[in-house]
């Protein structure tokens, strides 16, 4: 075999056409092993790194090719309590592998100490478990990407999916049986299309980057669903890939990203860099931990044998140390630049705020992305919390960093829950949480907004649960949160009374309605815009069967609530006022008398610090004036839009709302209300009138066409009978002459 010296950069294996360069980093490392496997995952020879370079151990292969699956040997001492962990028996993972063979067989040969001894991790273990371990892989990153471009849809735009590669599709019918479940179904023609008539701008995939099934869930016959277990941060998990080839994952990846962005849509990856999968002092040596336990671990200090925790899975990361840093770093890049996504949802991102013991909005961690021209150029998706102390930090982070919006899920839910006191709260979530982001120099798009999310209640379940049912899971029913602000309507789980199903079904409409009217940046979870269930477990990261996955198979209520669906996010894409990327002022801004934004009670009086304050204020009136709006166009033209009135009752009786009659350009037109199955009220009619009854637990949205429609409806009007009060514009087949941004087939605006 021919070796020569190589080079230490780029970490990593590459193929450079003619051979392969290995680098890997290791600080007390004594020695390092190459070690290489045939196709078959039997090892065919073993290399001594004998080169060293800025601690960085490093050959070249001239005759290696893409398709080489390896691993390495770290020689060294074993001491953990001084934090060392060295053990040339177990074979590692290359934390820079761009691809990954397989998942673990558990054995206990995969553990650096002897399992079962007194002095549990302080023993050293001298069994092999190369046979155990999946193997890294060489892979060649050419691709023909052609006229591949990210589509920068701006964020106050983005309309976000968040989905599951397995789940979402599995079961789908539609999608070629040998694609299900992978990452070919998700860029195939059929789920576009779906993707396309949802109106979604951006599909956020729970965790792609290759974790590990862990031994606790296997041990009892389940799986590590939801993938928030990392290994590899720049390997796609190679069980999303349809073709059982080595490698094959990444252009398989490649192909789906490729194929959405053809479409307009981005693809947002949720990354796990908060923690890995080798667990605390007692989990097993898979990569880092056996590579250089010190310098890519938080250790206790003055005690080392343990790790500081975080995230609650047994580690945190070591973010003052360079060498994670640059792992992080240059795999978010490699991500960018060699699969093209366009964005991440960092889990549990408070971790990484934390260089020495409390968040940190001044970290390393931050800097270091708003310096780097690639990375702080996609988007940048905070989970705000984390399980350490202060690590609540809804609103905290720094420019360029929107968030999933904790606040806005709790507030919706207790509002539509009927819960006293929430009017003053839920003001501030329908227009983009001001009071959070404001302050900081941020925009409305700093805000995430969601009801759902992959952990906690469906919208189904949410609207039909009031206690958590995870006995599946194993454990008793301790895990997952008990807080889950929920209603049932009296009845816990399924019902056969009508009237329950249609308060339910109403209740559903209603969180969705309200979700896709505020201001921020709307995030739809998988399956709840055809209702998907769970059964009432709101933690199904260990149940990678029907539990979780979605059911295409639909009944009437599933079929009407996507047609409502649809529909809401056709009116979000028409409606320039529900996209701003500025908060809205509340005061005069571009049209003398008028605001952009004002609240008013049922009785049509504009609410005084006293109603927001008062308990019992369960219905809210919202206008946005679309003539009033400041935003502007890319070249600088100001963008008008038709006036909206947004009614919240969520009181359990019909309220009349009086509208404001100062504020109107032109008739009313009701183009949503949630007391109908789909939404749209049986027939699209115009009126005059002062007032609008929204039913009890209600949501009704209408419109006042833009000054320039409504000269034009009258023009056209003049050519018909003469109205009485109300004016029907209804005709099943028999549309006006269309004017641009009027009347459009999306809106269904005055046909």
């Amino acid at each position: 075999m021919k070796v020569w010296p190589g080079y230490s950069y780029p970490l990593g294996a590459t193929w450079d056409g003619t051979g392969v360069n290995f680098a890997i980093f290791s600080e007390f490392a004594t020695s390092v092993e190459l070690i290489l496997f045939d196709s078959d995952g039997n090892e065919s020879g073993s290399v001594k790194m004998v080169d060293n370079t800025d601690q960085v151990f490093h050959l070249y292969l001239p005759d290696a090719r893409p398709g080489q699956l390896y691993g390495y040997r770290v020689h060294g001492p074993y001491d953990p309590k001084n934090g060392y962990r060295f053990n040339h028996n177990k074979l590692l993972i290359d934390p820079y592998a761009k691809a990954i063979a397989g998942d673990i067989i558990w054995n206990d040969a995969v553990y650096g100490y002897k399992t079962g001894d007194p002095s549990e991790d302080l023993s050293f273990d001298g069994r092999d478990s190369a046979p155990f371990i999946p193997k890294s892989v060489v892979v060649n990153t050419c691709f023909a990407w052609g006229n591949d471009t990210h589509p920068k849809i701006p964020l106050n735009k983005s309309l976000i999916y968040e989905a599951h590669v397995k789940g979402l599709t599995i079961l789908n019918e539609k999608v070629p049986q040998e694609y299900r479940g992978t990452y070919a179904a998700i860029g195939s023609e059929e789920m576009i299309e779906y993707f396309k008539k949802l109106n979604i701008t951006a599909i956020e995939l729970m965790p792609v980057q290759h974790f590990v099934h862990d031994h606790f869930l296997v041990k009892r016959g389940l799986k590590n669903y939801w993938g928030y277990s990392t290994i590899g941060f720049l390997a796609p998990y190679s069980g999303y890939c349809s073709a059982g080839i080595h490698g094959q994952q990444v252009e398989e990846f490649k192909t789906m990203v490729k194929t959405l962005h053809r479409e307009g849509i981005e693809v947002i990856l949720d990354v796990v860099y908060n923690h890995t999968a080798e667990g605390n002092h007692l989990g097993p040596t898979l990569s880092f931990r056996g590579i250089d336990n010190a310098n890519y671990y938080k250790l206790v200090k003055g005690n080392k044998r343990y790790y500081m925790d975080y995230s609650g899975t047994g580690n945190t990361p070591n973010m003052a140390g360079p060498r994670y840093l640059q792992l992080l770093m240059d795999s978010l890049r490699y991500w960018v630049l060699e699969m093209h996504v366009d964005g991440f949802r960092f889990d549990l991102a408070s971790t990484l705020a934390r260089e020495f013991y409390d968040v940190d909005r001044l970290a390393a961690f931050f800097d270091i992305i708003h310096q780097d021209p690639v990375v702080s150029q996609v988007k940048l998706i905070a989970e705000p919390w984390d399980v350490g102390p202060g690590g609540y930090q809804v609103g905290n982070f720094p420019i360029l960093w929107a968030e999933w919006n904790g606040k806005f899920r709790d507030t919706v839910r207790r509002f539509w829950r009927g819960d006293p006191g929430q009017a003053g709260d839920l003001a501030y979530r329908l227009t983009g949480s001001s009071d959070l982001y404001e302050r900081g120099g941020r925009k409305p798009y700093a805000s995430v907004n969601f009801v759902t999310a992959h952990d906690g209640f469906t919208l189904h379940d949410l609207t039909s649960y009031e206690s958590k049912h995870n006995e599946a899971n194993g454990e008793n029913n301790k895990d997952g949160s008990n807080d889950n602000l929920s209603w049932n309507g009296g009845v816990e789980g399924p019902s056969g009374d009508q009237n329950l199903i249609k308060l339910r079904n109403k209740q559903r409409r209603n969180f969705m309605a309200t979700l896709i009217f505020s201001q921020g940046v709307p995030m739809i979870l998988n399956g709840d815009e055809i209702l998907r269930t769970k059964n009432g477990n709101n933690n199904t990261y260990c149940q990678d069967n029907t539990i979780s996955w979605v059911n295409w198979n639909h009944d009437e209520n599933a079929i009407n609530f996507l047609t409502f669906t649809r529909y809401l996010t056709s009116i979000w894409k028409e409606h320039p006022m529900l996209q701003r990327s500025n908060f809205l002022h509340g005061r005069n801004i571009m049209s003398p008398g008028k605001k952009d934004v004002s609240w008013f009670l049922p009785d049509g009086n504009e609410f005084k610090e006293a109603n927001w304050k008062n308990q019992n204020t369960r219905c809210i009136g919202m206008l946005l004036a679309g003539d009033a709006n400041d935003e502007k166009d890319d070249r600088g033209n100001r963008i008008k839009d038709d006036t909206l009135v947004v009614l919240l009752n969520a009181f359990w009786s019909p309220v009349k709302f009086f509208l404001p009659k100062e504020f109107t350009n032109g008739p009313w037109t009701v183009i949503l209300d949630t007391q109908y199955e789909r939404g749209k009220p049986p027939e699209q009619t115009a009126f005059m009138g002062d007032t609008y009854e929204t039913k009890e637990r209600s949501l009704a949205v209408l419109l006042s066409p833009q000054p320039e429609k409504w000269e034009w409806l009258k023009a056209v009007c003049r050519l018909m009978p003469p109205p009485a009060e109300q004016l029907r514009l209804s005709a099943p087949d028999i549309s006006l002459p269309q004017k641009k941004g009027f009347g459009s087939k999306q809106s269904g605006f005055f046909k």
